[in-house]
């Protein structure tokens, strides 16, 4: 054997071998939890919403995955079949219409453009759909440069949140200073976002959800919370002043019992009553609607 063709030889095994570890590697990837959730910053039973979003999100992915399976078939078909032989010698036959492919390559897109709207149609009406009538819990947030205000509106109590620091590397010193929005497990939510100032962003990453709170205007946020407890971190997106990176907060949904136990720490404090329009400090508000 050749040294050229032992070269050649080792090659291909080097190239095999890299495929192989690829292919390995995609498969891993696909049974991880990361790739369950679409590797989206959630995990399932956060709220109602994020389980709906993170499904349409998903199904998105398998059909543009299978569409594009489809279309790169039918191109290498193309390559393959209708080469360039070497015996062939100028242009192939040109055919100025087919049809049946023309009809093929109008309904489908048609097809799948109405597909994708119905479904993200459904999702959204699912997820704004008003809920405040049958909501267990109502609470007032209102964003200010450069914190939150939380009104827990059937307790008649209140927390004022204090804008947080950051140091050098970004770090909070303390995560207890940090506004924190308190939530009952297994609970149906009614946020009411108002603003003080100027218009902020409620985001909260795992709910897979934000809403605009605007000057003069309410806005809402509905949904359920998990069985489960959990810590979840929050921030205002969109930009709203010098200190806009500083705005943030967290939600720590909480058992029953201790929500309630939270709600008293707050009316021992004092903190009874409701944080409203009297805070407002844009000169171009009137009274929130």
């Amino acid at each position: 054997m050749s040294s050229q063709h032992r070269t050649s030889s080792k090659g291909l095994k080097g190239k095999a071998l890299v495929l192989a570890t690829a292919a390995s590697a995609l498969l891993l990837t696909g049974c991880s939890e990361q790739a369950k959730v679409g590797w989206l910053p959630t995990r399932r039973g956060v709220t109602d919403n994020a389980n709906t979003i993170m499904e349409l999100w998903i199904g998105a992915w398998i059909a543009a995955l299978a569409v594009g399976l489809v279309t790169w078939g039918l191109m290498i078909w193309c390559l393959i079949a209708y080469r360039r032989r070497k015996y062939e010698t100028g242009y192939p036959r040109q055919v100025s219409y087919h049809l049946p492919l023309e009809i093929f390559y109008t309904a489908i897109p048609i097809i799948l453009i109405v597909s994708f709207f119905t479904f993200s149609d459904k999702a959204e009406r699912e997820i704004t759909a008003p809920k405040s009538d049958v909501a267990d819990v109502t609470i007032e947030v209102y964003g200010k440069q450069w914190s939150w205000d939380f009104n827990y509106i059937d307790e008649n109590v209140y927390f004022a949140g204090v804008q947080a620091r950051l140091d050098k590397e970004g770090q909070i010193g303390v995560e207890e200073t940090l506004p924190t929005l308190y939530l009952p497990v297994d609970s149906t939510v009614d946020i009411q976002l108002k603003s003080h100032d100027v218009v902020h962003s409620f985001w909260v990453p795992a709910f897979l959800e934000k809403r605009d709170t605007i000057p003069g205007m309410t806005n809402h946020m509905y949904f359920t919370t998990g069985s489960e407890p959990g810590t979840y971190q929050g921030k205002c997106a969109e930009l709203c002043g010098e200190y806009h990176s500083e705005m943030l907060f967290n939600v720590k949904v909480v058992s029953q019992k201790d929500y309630d136990a939270y709600i008293q720490s707050l009316r021992d404090s004092g903190q009874e009553g409701r944080l409203g329009d009297e805070q407002n400090r844009n000169p171009n508000m009137n009274t929130n609607q």
